[in-house]
């Protein structure tokens, strides 16, 4: 934008009501409205969030249509796995460059929804389980894309959690878990990164559709984390225009020919809408224009795909999980004969089904990268399985092939994983098992050699039950164009894993936090676990898990020390740890760091993770990692104060390896918040007890009391008080006597709410 480009209020001013409503909505399938005659062009939005999918303007959005050849980088299940947010920005930038060529002026994610449940159809879209990874990793793409003069669209806001029923269903969620878990990554991204816009979701919170939500579009969004972009709808998402634009929903998209347009001209017309609300969503589509043509022009092609590949390869290895490696079994002799089964070795689940679905530049397969590591003569291949019914080969004999080949070879390398249909936006799985036939093949290879690999392709976690009998398993996810060649980087250790699990592994899905509450009934959906999503629940009940939250090998070992904590001036800690790679190959470490409070007075998950750093280190290498854990993300949300909290208390920050594997401890002592509620005759006793005018007011009448009187109570009767602390205030005026009539009380609560001159 150049000095003498009008500011977008100036734009709007000059507008027509008919024009400016036309600009709320999308001309075209994948396009805005312009105005010509203002200077205001049309701009394209396509999907993403883990490669380009531009289609022609009459495509569609679940990608039945032909989209133009692009870098498909791993979707955010791998992706974030690698939890590297510098690799992370690097893909950021290459995806905000391939739309920059193909003049796309926003590319439509990250995706930042929590993964309450593996059953959830889109899971291979979001990052984590938990708002802090989700919210890092985010923010690290967003700043990549709009480096490159491409706005992010940040989705699906909010509370997005599955896919059935998806486009009326209510997620009915607390206040508190709603904001310090399904919001927080959300205002992570938001804060840190300014994305250019916020896609709103489907489906209603609380009761409310999202696109009519001003409590979240307004009030959350814009007046307390200070969101300056447009908010977009999800394609078909908005139910009623009026109230979503009232609301604070700028753009709907797709295209309706008009008819919300005329909605939105007859409410300004009899008065229901006021014009200026027109203006301010009118103002920030001209504002979005503006950035996009600003941006336009900067990144020149031709696109370089050698180059963008050989990135997709690295972020793809560095999103393997090596979740186990007994007797050294990995990596890979290139002297080993090796048998490859299983038909996801030879073609690829490489990214998921539904509106990101990108049509790759090129494509590698794992039963070739194999090969060009083993070399001439020393890899085999056997289809071991069918993964559709259209597919016509002999089931037994496909099994019986590939059970003679591993019998033949030094090891067996076996590709299961989830077929294509068993997980795509629009519908949630069933269940979280391998297909039986996968199943069976590998108890029959198991059954003539020990030596056998196990590499998984899913979008979302799947039960293990195998796990104990299989001296080697890697989590490969779903790693997009180059995920081939990543996993024969892995199998044969010219990339030394180093990616965690960013959601748990359970033994069994009846174990997760939302087994009894996903899917919902009548249109409602209970997020009856609360806070406790992932980790946090199963830590909460001490529950085995097949793998931890965090959880990821090494080629290499790590040893953790001389942790220290201290709180900076500003409030936040800096957490100091000395890493060492105590093995002898270079490695990466993610170090972890989760907080506690033995103390607490609220309900709290056990330990809750607050940072987290990607460490490269060579053989022998010492360093010390330092890692900030924001003063902020200590903060509680208290519903009554209606605002965060920072309870004071000695915390515990524990260096950890995954979840479980707590390496090295910390504390530090915060200063809490002060928080002095209104007391009302429906406070508890306990609560007046606390108040820091009223409590001494209470003692003190308390004191006056005969023994045995029930007024005579005091804090330190603790049995007793347990038992009348959670009684209102105003019914202490049954009890005998005047020290606590209903005039007395009154006072009191009149003398505790009165204003006071700041210290």
């Amino acid at each position: 934008m150049t000095e003498s480009t009008p500011l977008p209020a100036e734009i709007v001013a000059g507008l027509t009501l008919e024009e400016k409503a036309a600009l709320t909505s999308g001309g075209t399938f994948w396009t805005t409205k312009g105005v010509e005659s203002a200077g205001i062009p049309k701009i394209m939005l396509t999907d993403g969030p883990h490669g380009l999918r531009k289609q022609r303007e009459t495509g569609d959005h679940l990608g039945i249509g032909d989209s133009v050849p692009a870098t498909c980088f791993p979707p955010a299940v791998g992706l974030g796995s690698s939890w590297d947010v510098g690799l992370v920005e690097r893909v950021g930038e290459a995806l905000g460059t391939e739309a920059a060529i193909e003049n796309v002026a926003v590319l439509l994610g990250p995706g930042l929804n929590i993964k309450r449940s593996p059953l959830c159809g889109r899971n291979f879209e979001y990052v984590s389980e938990d708002p802090i990874v989700s919210g890092e990793v985010g923010a690290a793409l967003v700043r990549g894309i709009q480096s490159k003069g491409v706005g992010a669209s940040v989705k699906h806001f909010a509370a997005n959690n599955q896919e059935n029923d998806r486009m009326r269903a209510s997620s009915d969620v607390d206040e508190r878990p709603l904001r310090e878990v399904y919001l927080r990554g959300f205002q992570r991204v938001v804060e840190d990164a300014q994305p250019w816009t916020v896609m709103c979701s489907y489906n209603r919170i609380n009761g409310v559709y999202a696109s009519e939500d001003p409590w979240l579009l307004t009030h959350v969004l814009r007046d307390e984390w200070g969101f300056d972009g447009l908010v977009v709808s999800d394609w078909g998402a908005v139910n009623e225009r009026v109230a979503s634009i009232a609301a604070g929903m700028d753009l709907e998209m797709p295209s309706n020919g008009g008819e919300t347009d005329a909605q939105i001209i007859a409410a300004v017309r009899n008065g229901t809408l006021a014009e200026s609300v027109v203006d301010v969503a009118t103002t920030r589509i001209v504002n979005l224009v503006q950035k996009s043509q600003a941006g336009a022009g900067d990144v020149a092609g031709p696109l370089d795909v050698d180059a963008h590949h050989a990135l997709a390869r690295e972020a793809a290895g560095r999103g393997i999980v090596l979740l186990k490696n007994e007797r050294e079994t990995l990596p890979i002799s290139s002297t080993a004969s090796v048998a490859v089964i299983g038909l996801f070795a030879e073609k690829p689940r490489y990214q998921g089904a539904g509106s990101s679905k990108v049509t790759p530049t090129r494509l590698d397969n794992a039963r070739d990268e194999i090969a060009e590591y083993a070399g001439q003569g020393n890899s085999f291949y056997a289809q071991g399985y069918k993964v559709s019914s259209r597919d016509d080969a002999d089931s037994e004999e496909l099994r019986r092939a590939a059970v003679e080949l591993a019998a033949a070879k030094d090891v067996a390398v076996l590709f299961l994983g989830l077929p294509e249909a068993a997980e795509a936006e629009g519908y949630d799985r069933e269940h979280i098992d391998l297909p039986d036939d996968q199943l069976a093949l590998l108890d029959a290879v198991l059954g003539v050699t020990p030596n056998v690999v196990v590499v998984l392709s899913n979008g979302s976690v799947v039960a293990l039950p195998f796990a104990d009998r299989v001296p080697a398993i890697i989590e490969a996810w779903l790693l997009g164009q180059a995920g081939g060649g990543a996993i024969a980087d892995v199998l044969y250790g010219a990339v030394n894993p180093s990616a965690k699990l960013t959601e748990t592994i359970p033994l069994r899905l009846q174990d997760n936090p939302s087994y009894l509450n996903f899917g919902g009934t009548d249109g409602h959906v209970r997020y009856g676990e609360g806070l406790f999503v992932g980790y946090r629940w199963y830590d909460a009940r001490d529950l085995d898990v097949a793998f931890p939250f965090g959880h990821g090998l090494s080629y290499t070992t790590f040893e953790y020390s001389d942790a220290v904590a201290s709180v900076g001036p500003n409030g936040d800690v800096e957490v100091r740890v000395r890493i060492t790679n105590t093995g002898d190959r270079a490695g990466r470490e993610v170090v972890q760091i989760y907080t506690s409070l033995a103390e607490s007075t609220i309900q709290r998950p056990v330990r809750e993770l607050k940072a987290f750093a990607s460490v490269a280190l060579d053989p022998g290498e010492t360093r010390d990692v330092m890692q900030v854990v924001r003063r902020d993300d200590l903060a509680y949300w208290h519903v009554t104060a209606q605002r965060w909290v920072v309870e004071g208390g000695d915390y515990t920050f524990d260096i950890a390896a995954s979840s479980r594997d707590l390496r090295a401890r910390a504390t530090a002592p915060m200063e809490g918040d002060v928080l002095s509620l209104p007391l009302t005759r429906q406070s508890s006793l306990g609560e007046a007890f606390a108040h820091p005018i009223a409590g001494p007011i209470v003692q003190k009448i308390m004191a006056a009391n005969g023994p045995g009187d029930a007024a005579s109570i005091m804090p330190e009767d603790v049995d007793m008080m347990k038992m009348i602390e959670s009684m209102p205030l105003g019914r202490m005026a049954m009890f005998p006597g005047d020290d606590f009539s209903t005039e007395t009380i009154d006072r009191l609560i009149a003398t505790a709410n009165a204003p006071r001159a700041e210290a």
